[in-house]
């Protein structure tokens, strides 16, 4: 049939049908910082929703989804305190060499705040993944590729 045919919603309808933002799987562990980032996340939107006008409908189903995601997000945080030491684990900085001889330095958090592009990447990732439970001196195959920790902390 032809667009030409087909009645156009009304009074923004068509944006009260975006589909929820996805909640993942794994656990949602959260450094410190992660959890703050989280409430500031829900403080924000609360407010953005708050101040909605009458016909900000566009507004209103963006806001509405995203607070279901992050208020969600928050009832399941489970709070990681990092501990520093000799091993890999959640909330480690690690610091790797590649078979190129570059470094690259990164953090491990919650799959909420991982930043690549910022130096995070989330615990569920296959880098971090390999990386956890060793330490320096370890090398770990990942893409094919072989890394070594030399660093953590």
């Amino acid at each position: 049939m032809s667009r030409a045919f087909v009645k156009e919603p009304e009074g923004g309808e068509a944006f009260e049908d975006l589909p929820d933002r996805p909640i993942s799987e794994h656990p949602n562990f959260v450094t410190p910082e992660g959890l703050a980032q989280i409430e500031a996340e829900v403080a924000r939107l609360r407010d953005a929703f708050s101040a909605l006008t009458p016909d900000a409908k566009a507004d209103e189903a963006r806001i509405t989804r995203d607070l279901a995601y992050w208020t969600a997000r928050l009832g399941s945080a489970q709070l990681v305190e990092v501990e520093p030491g000799d091993v890999v684990r959640f909330g480690s900085t690690v610091t790797i060499l590649r078979a190129d001889d570059s470094r690259q330095t990164f953090r491990i958090v919650g799959e909420d705040e991982a930043d690549p592009a910022k130096g995070s990447i989330a615990y569920v990732s296959p880098l971090a993944r390999a990386l956890t439970g060793k330490g320096v001196g370890d090398a770990v195959e990942v893409n094919g590729q072989e890394i070594e920790i030399v660093e953590t902390r």
